[in-house]
């Protein structure tokens, strides 16, 4: 048999770390030929280039370079340019990851050419449609051929969809398994920039970049008043999503944030010091010695619960339920006094621990490479028909 030729596809920040342990298991095998596919979806230094050098991951063999736009307009050029590609490469699978415009894209594009897709992270459901993740997380799973789960919530939601139980594979989590290779070499690093500046003080972790809490002003407000109250009681580095970034310039007070460039002479209380979007590894060492992350990010959700790291969610919902059953995540909203009454019994040390969920061990890739092995002759004869 021929080799199998699989396309993976990669496309904004969150992709790189869910699909980088996957390609590492993929070149391990003489079976596959493996091909890598960046969308440009995110595009610039900070969101791009430096996760390839932080995560060790090969330069992609086709960058689509298809930059910002509408939600309609992104998609679109995205399934034009990767059609391209599957016409030149002509895969028997294409790997997605996750819930970004690439991964619905990419999908809906394969499925068209009746090439199989395989989604990484299947079946995570917030049940919030006004969210553009859900849709894409909704349609791409009802496209795909092979749905590797994360958690058993996303069994459950697959099954209640009428996923075939055969599609659905229970493999972990391939964010946790490049959390784990990374965390390594993180413990190992001294103390710079904004941690040396604290010099073991507690501080708290933000990051926010939902359109339902930045894109409005008034909703933008009062992420900051709340920052500004937790940083009353411990500084408040937050780190900015370039589209944050932008809504920042129209709302943000003078007086109570402050850019900071990665490195400073003191940390104050009282303070929101604003860092730009970090490479991989510089935000998982800020994160791991923080008392806690205020978030509206998914994958966070995820990275603190296995680092046992306290998580106040600045949503209504979330799709990663385990991470509230199991972890140290609670769903707060901005709910002002909730936020800040949680965030002091964090400090009096009364949270609650996390018991890691199960199969997230670091090893989700290679279950996620045993299922390709044992699909690939079935992959092989989808094509050729």
């Amino acid at each position: 048999m021929n080799k199998t030729r699989i396309v993976s596809v990669v496309g904004a920040r969150p992709n790189f770390m869910k699909m980088a342990p996957v390609l590492r298991e993929l070149s391990k095998c003489q079976e596959f030929a493996s091909w890598l596919v960046h969308t440009g979806q995110h595009y610039d230094e900070s969101m791009s280039r430096v996760f390839f050098q932080d995560l060790n991951m090969p330069n992609p063999e086709f960058n689509l370079e298809v930059g910002s736009g509408s939600h309609a307009v992104q998609t679109a050029e995205i399934m034009k340019r990767f059609e391209e590609v599957c016409w030149s490469v002509k895969p028997d699978l294409v790997v997605v990851a996750g819930d970004v415009n690439s991964t619905l894209a990419c999908a809906l594009t394969a499925a068209k050419l009746k090439i199989p897709v395989a989604h990484i992270e299947a079946g995570l459901r917030s049940f919030d449609r006004t969210m553009p993740e859900e849709i894409n997380r909704i349609v791409t799973d009802c496209l795909a051929d092979l749905l590797f789960t994360t958690e058993e919530s996303g069994n459950r939601n697959l099954r209640r969809e009428g996923i075939g139980e055969e599609k659905i594979h229970f493999v972990g989590n391939t964010m946790i398994d490049c959390l784990v290779d990374c965390y390594r070499l993180v413990e190992k690093a001294p103390a710079q920039g904004p941690l040396g500046a604290i010099n073991g003080a507690p501080y708290f972790l933000a990051t926010v970049h939902r359109p339902s809490n930045v894109d409005d002003p008034a909703q933008m407000v009062r992420v900051l008043e709340i920052l500004e109250s937790a940083s009353r009681i411990a500084p408040v580095f937050f780190v900015s999503h370039p589209r944050t970034y932008r809504r920042l310039e129209q709302v943000k007070r003078a007086d109570k944030l402050v850019e900071l460039d990665g490195n400073a002479a003191s940390i104050q209380r009282g303070l929101i010091y604003l860092l730009p979007a970090l490479p991989y590894m510089e935000f998982l060492r800020l994160m791991s010695k923080s008392r806690a992350l205020l978030t509206d990010s998914g994958g966070i959700q995820e990275e603190t619960t296995f680092l046992n790291i306290p998580c106040l969610t600045l949503r209504d919902n979330t799709e990663r339920p385990v991470t509230v059953e199991l972890g140290t995540n609670q769903i707060v909203g901005l709910d002002h006094g909730r936020i800040i009454s949680s965030l002091s019994r964090i400090m009096e040390n009364t949270w609650s621990t996390a018991k890691t969920p199960p199969l997230w061990d670091g090893r989700a890739a290679e279950r996620i490479v045993k299922v390709l092995q044992k699909k690939r002759s079935l992959l092989c004869s989808r094509t050729a028909a």
